[in-house]
């Protein structure tokens, strides 16, 4: 369940730094404007595990680059997000991850899991979907373990777009990620 707290301030990652710790909800910042989340249903995590532990057992087959749950992606002080996974090139991550463990640049993959609120959909499917496309992400996945489907954004002329839309049975082939293929359905809770 998300929720925005929109009072007309352009929020940065300072001011949610001043927040009191709260155990279990996730502030991310787009253009600005703070969502705070709290934790996921128990099948999200799963698909998050899923897809994460596709990604990693081929990055560990190859040694391309490393898949990551949740990690800190610092575009700006305006844009500040917390993708549920990403994977990345070894050049990529030398180039993007700070001293404090979070990345300063796009990732090559992110994976984006929806929750069931309206207003998880438009950050996710609007928000973030614009703000990966302009900071250079080659792939941005959406996946949506209750209808058991995936949408593929691949970056063309300059932008991501929606170029599959995968089901359960449908193999996943990823062109920036050489070998890697499984089904959609793996990526799912039974």
């Amino acid at each position: 369940m998300s929720q925005i707290l929109n009072t007309g301030v352009r929020w940065t990652t300072q001011d949610v730094e001043l927040f009191a710790e709260n155990e279990g909800t996730r502030y991310e910042i787009v253009d600005g404007e703070l969502f705070m989340t709290r934790a996921p249903h128990f099948k999200h995590q799963q698909t998050c595990g899923k897809i994460f532990r596709q990604l990693d057992v081929w990055s560990d087959s190859t040694g391309l680059g490393e898949a990551v749950i949740n990690p800190g992606v610092l575009f700006s002080e305006s844009d500040n997000v917390i993708p549920d996974v990403v994977w990345a090139t070894k050049e990529t991550l030398a180039l993007t991850l700070d001293e404090a463990g979070h990345l300063t640049g796009a990732p090559d993959l992110v994976v984006e899991v929806l929750s069931a609120s309206n207003e998880d959909l438009r950050r996710d499917k609007e928000a973030k979907l614009k703000l990966y496309s302009s900071r250079g992400v080659k792939e941005y996945w959406i996946a949506d373990w209750r209808s058991r489907k995936l949408e593929v954004y691949r970056r063309e002329e300059n932008q991501l777009k929606l170029v599959a839309t995968l089901f359960s049975s449908d193999n996943l082939i990823y062109p920036l990620l050489p070998g890697f293929s499984c089904t959609v359905n793996q990526f799912f809770p039974v």
